[in-house]
């Protein structure tokens, strides 16, 4: 049964959903300011991991790894990741590449240990976790340097990019995360693509995302729970204000209504729902 938790006790956040910190290593590229393209930018290309994903992931996102496992086309991509000058790029190009390259990594790592039943059970020693966890080890190359999963996601796009909608797009493949999406990010469509993304995860999964209102109950995924505080902007200092202002940034994704009232009004209780980390591959 799920636990309802009091208002003023919510988004207690925890680092890591493993309880690992990220590594430190690979230089971190230095962060755009703005969306300007630098003079001497390119685009990234990204056809084939498009191609791909639209090929072998289920309008549900559901992944088929021995598809992606047998493609020399996948290897071919994760190569040109390798070769991208990523200081050249525009901000959303540098957003939208960390973003394929953390998915595409997922996809590769699970491969690489030939995994079917959950991500973290590589690794796992004696049924824990160990400190090199699927999330720490080296295994993304992109522009010229090596990255473990968590430093893409925490040094990199967390750290050099405020952009809390990241958090629907990134998937950990695990059927907890948000699905997986059917074509790669690109600088030129990703406020839309991240705006359909949190839209998806937000209104149309109601085993991890909904809005009760006879009960006054917003039943959350537990990234809002690990991740609360990218998602009010580092401005709310006190406890008491921190369901309110989540509630605001909620409601901008729902429809006219009671549900979106009720988050409007910031009087409610949250209950974490259940991650599963059961692979998110195809049956």
């Amino acid at each position: 049964m799920t636990r309802i938790l009091p208002v003023l006790l919510l988004l207690s956040i925890a680092p890591r959903p493993d309880g690992l910190m990220a590594q430190s290593g690979a230089p971190i590229p230095a962060n755009h300011t703005d969306a300007a393209r630098p003079a001497n930018s390119t685009t990234p290309d990204h056809s084939t991991f498009d191609r791909l994903l639209n090929e072998h992931v289920t309008q549900d996102g559901l992944v088929d790894y021995d598809a992606f496992a047998g493609s020399p086309a996948f290897e071919d991509y994760l190569s040109t990741l390798d070769e991208i000058d990523v200081a050249s790029l525009s901000r959303d190009d540098e957003l939208a590449l960390w973003i394929n390259a953390y998915n595409a990594y997922t996809i590769a790592l699970v491969n690489k240990h030939d995994e079917r039943e959950s991500i973290r059970n590589i690794n796992r020693l004696l049924g824990v976790i160990a400190a090199k966890g699927p999330w720490t080890q080296p295994i993304a190359r992109v522009g010229g340097a090596v990255y473990t999963l968590d430093e893409i996601e925490h040094d990199v796009i967390r750290s050099e990019f405020d952009e809390p909608r990241i958090h629907f797009a990134l998937v950990c493949a695990a059927i907890g995360c948000p699905p997986l999406r059917r074509e790669a990010y690109t600088g030129n469509r990703l406020d839309d693509q991240l705006d359909d993304q949190t839209r998806r995860f937000l209104l149309h999964s109601p085993e991890k995302n909904r809005v009760d209102v006879s009960s006054r109950t917003v039943y959350l995924s537990k990234i809002f729970d690990w991740y609360g505080d990218d998602f009010l902007g580092g401005t709310v200092d006190r406890p008491a204000d921190r369901p309110a202002h989540l509630g605001d940034y909620l409601a901008r994704y729902f429809p006219p209504g009671p549900e979106r009232e009720l988050l409007l009004g910031g009087s409610f209780e949250i209950a974490y729902t259940d991650y599963d980390w059961s692979l998110n591959a195809v049956p």
